[in-house]
């Protein structure tokens, strides 16, 4: 299968674009302790993005991994979770600020050190939100796909080290037109004092349509329900011919 388009993020580095809906988008870790914090919004209607409480709450989970959907606020499914080598990715800890940036890792400009200053998720999110027509106040709950971050019966918070090393991938279906926002920046919970942040590829393929044996469709009733939310929406615009499934 080609890819029709693909980029790496670098170290450090952001990426923001509109992906149609009907496609596959893979991601793969260069090298060891990658994280990659993502914001979602719907492309046609940048008002109505990802919401973290109704997809872990309709999903009865609290981390992310193959057959989950990624919901907005509306009810309706952004993009699904059709392959993962992982089995975790972390929808709760957030992204990095300027503040804990400088704390952790020691304090950098641009000025001094032009392009390996050391960026945080709060920074990279905001850049690229102001260039698709959107702003601080429009960041959400961030997904941070490759890492690990389970909670202790206390309600502590635990990130795991070694959870994904070089090679392992995550594979998003869009089922609507999405804006996505990346920040290729550390986990906020990673313990290293050493800047953790490793190049991640992203390939872009034509998906196949949803069947009725789908994993998506099929791993919760609510899952269905947001699907023909989904269908429904497209149908009225011209946008697909049918909501049912033969």
């Amino acid at each position: 299968m080609n890819s029709i388009f693909n980029k790496t993020i670098p170290a450090g580095g952001k990426w923001s674009g509109t992906i149609g809906k009907g496609k596959l988008v893979r991601f793969t870790a260069l090298g060891d302790r990658a994280n990659l914090s993502t914001l979602m919004y719907h492309a046609d209607h940048l008002t109505e993005r990802y919401n973290m409480p109704d997809t872990l709450k309709a999903q009865h989970t609290s981390h992310l991994t193959k057959g989950h959907v990624l919901m907005s606020d509306n009810g309706r499914v952004l993009t699904s979770i059709i392959e993962d080598s992982l089995g975790w990715h972390d929808s709760i800890s957030g992204y990095t600020s300027r503040k804990q940036t400088d704390e952790k890792y020691g304090v950098t400009s641009y000025q001094e050190l032009r392009n390996d200053w050391l960026r945080s998720g709060e920074e990279n999110f905001s850049v690229e939100l102001v260039r698709n027509g959107l702003g601080v106040r429009d960041i959400v709950p961030a997904l941070n796909l490759f890492s690990k971050v389970y909670c202790d019966e206390d309600g502590g918070m635990h990130f795991v080290e070694n959870h994904c090393l070089e090679g392992a991938t995550v594979t998003l279906r869009t089922e609507l037109d999405t804006l996505f926002v990346f920040s290729n920046t550390p986990n906020s919970l990673d313990p290293s004092t050493a800047y953790p942040s490793v190049p991640i590829k992203i390939e872009v393929f034509e998906a196949s349509p949803v069947e009725e044996d789908d994993i998506c469709l099929n791993f919760r009733p609510e899952n269905r329900r947001a699907f023909e939310n989904t269908w429904e929406y497209l149908v009225l615009l011209g946008k697909s011919k049918s909501v049912v499934l033969k």
